[in-house]
């Protein structure tokens, strides 16, 4: 069976420069997916003729008279531009003919139209933006990355459900573990907010873990980690800064005279490696979870394989019909009086 998902060609950092190089390397590996293209008709097909694929039946376009700026506040974005390639490529999936929407563009904005136009999942007030982040032991779901600056212990307990449900879904891990953000992992570290969604979660029937502290991320101490907007998009912003910084002084190291560039050479295989499994591209694309309909959200400034794997990424949770899974998880939850 087909699959048709809509992409946001104006959106990013890069436009259509980037987003339709992503989007045909993304068909090469999706036999069964169909694209559309939604934005600037004109501009759309001039990329496409240069790339001599003016004629691939896969792609499809859809025109948008409007783009939304990556500084332009989400609230005027929402108001004044409701024929912009993110507003259409969302209306999409809301009138069924996409099966979820990818977009590189102004996050504020993208989660501000998402939620007007998708709505959230019953049970569900605010949704979160959510990724894969590597550890040790593979990766780890951690989620608020950014949507919600200030969540109460209600909204900390709807995320670990939506995690805990998207961990299962998609790597298939049965009961997966489920762990809090904090300070410490004593029961008496913390503030009281992060104090009660403990509390919370254990009335639950998800396996909660208890606090994880900062150093525990990337040692894959839990399946999912969750946390307020404000602290995880601190320490996803913190974690890419050390990973530039590290390679800074591996380039400056093996830089310095004739035998450290023999012995970087030497180590290539390894340092090759070390890069791949960094790779931020790799990992990139983040799911605003908690709607009634698939958004993913790509880094703005990435390029066409980390774009292309954005798509891939809602081409899966569309697979596994994730918001589906999430709310049926949610109502039984809230049947049992597991969750408020």
């Amino acid at each position: 069976m087909s699959l048709t998902i809509s992409i946001d060609a104006m959106g990013g950092d890069h436009g259509p420069k980037v987003v339709i190089p992503a989007a045909l390397l993304a068909l090469k590996s999706q036999p069964d997916v169909n694209l559309i293209l939604v934005g600037d008709k004109d501009v759309i097909k001039e990329h496409l003729q240069q790339l001599n694929e003016e004629d691939n039946e896969r792609l499809i376009i859809h025109h948008a008279s409007q783009s939304v700026a990556m500084d332009e506040s989400p609230a005027l974005a929402l108001r004044g531009k409701k024929d912009s390639s993110m507003r259409v490529a969302i209306n999409l999936v809301k009138d069924g003919t996409a099966a979820a929407c990818v977009s590189a563009g102004n996050t504020g904005a993208l989660m501000a139209t998402a939620r007007f136009v998708l709505k959230t999942l019953p049970g569900i007030e605010r949704p979160a933006i959510v990724s894969a982040l590597p550890t040790v032991k593979g990766h780890t779901y951690v989620l608020d990355l950014g949507a919600n600056i200030d969540s109460s212990a209600e909204h900390l307990v709807q995320f670990a459900v939506m995690g805990s449900v998207l961990a299962e879904l998609i790597d298939g891990i049965d009961q997966p573990t489920v762990g809090l953000l904090n300070i410490g992992e004593e029961e008496i570290k913390g503030n009281e907010r992060v104090k009660e969604a403990a509390r919370l979660l254990k009335q639950t029937d998800l396996n909660y873990q208890g606090f994880v502290e900062g150093d525990g991320l990337y040692a894959g101490e839990v399946d999912v980690l969750v946390c307020d907007g404000f602290v995880g998009n601190i320490a996803l912003k913190a974690s890419e800064g050390v990973i530039h910084m590290i390679r800074h002084f591996l380039r400056q190291s093996f830089g310095r005279n004739i035998f450290t560039k023999l012995a970087g050479l030497i180590a290539s295989p390894v340092l090759k490696h070390f890069r791949d499994e960094l790779d931020p591209r790799a990992y990139n694309g983040a799911n605003f979870i908690g709607l009634q309909g698939i958004v993913i959200k790509s880094h703005g400034g990435t390029d066409e394989i980390g774009f292309a794997n954005a798509i891939n990424i809602a081409i899966i949770e569309a697979e596994h019909d994730v918001p589906s899974k999430i709310s049926k998880h949610l109502e039984a939850l809230l049947e049992e009086g597991k969750v408020a």
